[in-house]
């Protein structure tokens, strides 16, 4: 499509489109062109421009240009501090006096883009999460970086918190209403009315979040589209800019919409991995508790970022020109949007698993396998005595520890983190999956009251080994948060255990064989997402 000639009194944005769709405008050849229910992006060569679309919804008002302006200038603002290798900059498209366009000309601006580093569409999670399982390592990175983005940010104060979330419900009904054609309407009643009552039923502890200071102005829109890889390290961006009163909330209701996407995605390990590093950096040396507690309100934060991507999924559809394959796409992710919703609102069945053994017998490796697998859509909650150390002492997960930290007095102060924290996850709603040595009897009492204390089912689990597995497993471990030593196994070995009535596993196989022995042991079946 030409440019406008001379003298057109009206540069629509199906002009700006076709202009910036030109080969050899925004970078060398013919763009790559990637859109959304808000917006365009052109990207050539190592750079893209992205146009916000003219539209209206009810969460937003692209309508004018000048409040696209602010919406190219808002975007860079808030996503500089996390992407700056990502953001340069706004820059007009321009008018020019022979009725050309042109991109950041002396002319009359006709349109405003956000003008951005090029990336590889590879190295955004959410292809990587299409193409196999995301690695742990990745994961505990963009946990960290979450976490590191939620403390640095700005808290807000003023905040009614129900009010928010209950506005949040309303707009995915209400949205969700204009789409029949999409979103079945019974379903969309269905969440309605149960995202609601959690939401009166959370009152209390959602105002407690805010007095906690736990709603800050967060990313807003963190899901696996919106995090790319960038020299090997997780980078966000496209964070929330079209509203600062729809941003400050929850860190982890800021969490949650990651959480739902990687569930989304079948990456359930992912999701539990993301969410057991975040609440581990939580904790810090006190043993903090707040957000641990706060996960009785993931049900609720889940569905309802759910059930923004049901309506984003319906809005979008309605602008899939045609009727084939892309549009079908769109109505079925929308559609399981909607069921995900659904299923994250249903109650669930706080459990207390304890596994315990000597260094090497495989205790963290079988709870983290095994986390996934039990508990609600995310997995369970899964303490290790040897992070709850390392944190306790302040220091990071593979730094070594003096001998002089590992004291009877000390060990004793690190279980009853554990076991606190793990009262507060049951509490909360949350499977718990505590993995420790558990070497005398009354550690392992301890852990049985704990669940007995709250009313919830308790099983205690043994690992063993022979002494050349145990020495050679401690021996091959490298940036492992255990202090373990061969000596350490040595000395353990001479333990004198007391009587035990835990289930004892034999672990001297391969990981996954002591995994299908624990399954068989709890009387589980695996799960298949």
């Amino acid at each position: 499509m030409q440019p406008p000639k001379a003298g057109a009194e009206i540069t629509t944005f199906e002009d700006v489109v076709a202009y910036l769709s030109t080969p050899g405008v925004v970078g060398p050849g013919r763009p790559a062109i990637h859109q959304t229910h808000i917006a365009f992006v052109f990207v050539g060569g190592g750079r893209a421009l992205k146009i916000k679309r003219p539209v209206k919804l009810g969460y937003l008002d692209f309508s004018t240009l000048a409040a696209r302006h602010a919406a190219c200038l808002s975007e860079i603002r808030v996503n500089r501090d996390n992407a700056p290798e990502i953001y340069r900059g706004t820059v007009a498209i321009t008018r020019e006096a022979n009725g050309t366009l042109a991109i950041g000309g002396p002319g009359v601006p006709v349109e405003w883009a956000v003008e951005m580093a090029a990336f590889e569409d590879d190295d955004l999670l959410s292809r990587r999460a299409r193409q196999g399982p995301l690695e742990p390592l990745a994961m505990r990175q963009t946990a960290d970086a979450i976490h590191a983005m939620h403390q640095r940010s700005q808290r807000a104060v003023a905040v009614d918190a129900p009010a928010k979330m209950q506005a949040i419900i309303d707009e995915v009904g209400e949205n969700s209403q204009q789409h029949p054609h999409v979103l079945d309407q019974r379903e969309v009643e269905q969440f309605m009315t149960a995202a609601k009552a959690a939401n009166a039923a959370a009152a209390n502890l959602l105002q407690a979040r805010v007095r906690e200071g736990a709603f800050r102005r967060c990313h807003g829109d963190l899901h696996l589209a919106n995090i790319v890889s960038l020299n090997g390290r997780p980078t966000r961006f496209e964070a929330l800019e079209c509203s600062d009163e729809m941003a400050p909330g929850d860190t982890l209701y800021d969490l949650a919409f990651l959480l739902m996407d990687l569930i989304h995605h079948r990456q359930r390990a992912a999701a539990n991995e993301v969410l057991n590093r975040y609440l581990w950096r939580g904790g810090g040396t006190s043993g903090a508790t707040e957000d641990v507690e706060a996960l009785a309100l993931m049900p609720l934060y889940l569905a309802c970022r759910a059930g923004i991507r049901a309506m984003v999924g319906a809005t979008r559809a309605t602008m899939v020109e045609s009727k084939g394959d892309e549009y079908r796409a769109v109505v079925d992710d929308a559609r399981r949007y909607l069921d995900e919703a659904i299923v994250a609102l249903a109650p669930a069945t706080p459990r207390l698993i304890a596994i315990g053994g000597l260094s090497g017998s495989g205790k963290s490796t079988l709870a983290a396998r095994l986390a996934p697998l039990v508990g609600g859509p995310y997995g369970a909650l899964h303490i290790r005595s040897d992070l709850e150390r390392k944190a306790m002492m302040g220091v990071e997960e593979t730094d070594r520890l003096p001998a002089g930290d590992y004291t009877p007095q000390t060990a004793q102060l690190v279980y009853e983190r554990v076991l606190v924290r793990a009262a507060a996850g049951l509490a909360a709603g949350q499977c718990v999956i505590v993995d420790a040595v558990f070497a005398t009897p009354g550690e392992r009492v301890r852990a049985g009251e704990a669940a007995s204390r709250l009313g919830v089912p308790f099983d205690g689990l043994w690992l063993e080994a022979d002494r050349e597995i145990l020495h050679a497993r401690v021996a091959g471990r490298h940036g492992d948060a255990s202090d373990a030593t061969r000596e350490v196994v040595e000395r353990q070995l001479h333990y004198t255990l007391g009587a035990l009535d835990w289930q004892r596993i034999d672990a001297a196989g391969p990981p996954e064989r002591t995994l299908t022995r624990t399954l068989c042991a709890l009387r589980l079946v695996a799960r298949k997402d």
